[in-house]
């Protein structure tokens, strides 16, 4: 599978094919997703999405829904805008908070925390743009906790995250929750991956 070619239905296997094959799809996307997670600060985890993860994502959700080609049709709508298209990162944000009265009040307390997201690269630096399918903040404040992004890359800025000389962080900078972790080893290698 390539990071630039979106799915299509010609890509879907058939529920008994895909039922058959469940259990070793879902040990492939644990291998992949264990390198694609980055956990900034004590609430925030990015999943870094690529071709693989989606299309595991839509047969996941035919096996479950079993909605048959109009449900595909929605799927197909709904995960192939996070299939990166070759200089791109596109990631799920999600706020992970167990605490249903602690994760409300600090929602309300991080609005437009998704306009707040870069990754840097020495001193070049690529800002997050959210995926517009819904509005995620409210005019009072409150953030969702679940974002869509878009990290678009120059030549240069591709050139600077593979540059193994350069620092490359994830970093949050909204005013409530200023946080940042390193992308380094199998995860850099693995985003490095949807260059191509």
């Amino acid at each position: 599978m390539t990071a630039m070619k979106k799915i299509t239905p010609d890509d879907i296997l058939d529920t008994a094919a895909y039922t058959a094959e469940r259990k070793t799809h879902k040990a492939r996307q644990r291998e992949i997703k264990k390198d694609r997670r980055i956990d900034v600060g004590p609430y925030v985890s990015f999943y870094f999405e690529n071709r693989e993860t989606m299309w595991h994502q839509i047969q996941e959700m035919l096996y479950i829904e079993k909605g048959g080609a109009e449900q595909l049709a929605d799927e197909l709508e709904a995960y192939n805008p996070l299939v990166p298209q070759g200089r791109d990162l596109r990631c799920t944000m999600m706020i992970e908070i167990d605490d249903e009265a602690r994760r409300a009040v600090t929602l309300r307390k991080l609005g437009w925390i998704d306009e707040k997201i870069v990754i840097r690269m020495g001193e070049r630096t690529v800002r997050a743009e959210p995926l517009h399918d819904t509005e995620r903040n409210t005019p009072d404040g409150k953030t969702s906790s679940v974002h869509f992004l878009i990290f678009n890359f120059s030549d240069e800025d591709v050139a600077a995250f593979r540059d193994e000389r350069q620092r490359v962080t994830l970093e949050i900078e909204h005013e409530n929750y200023g946080h940042s972790a390193a992308i380094a080893g199998a995860t850099r290698a693995s985003l490095s991956a949807d260059f191509d």
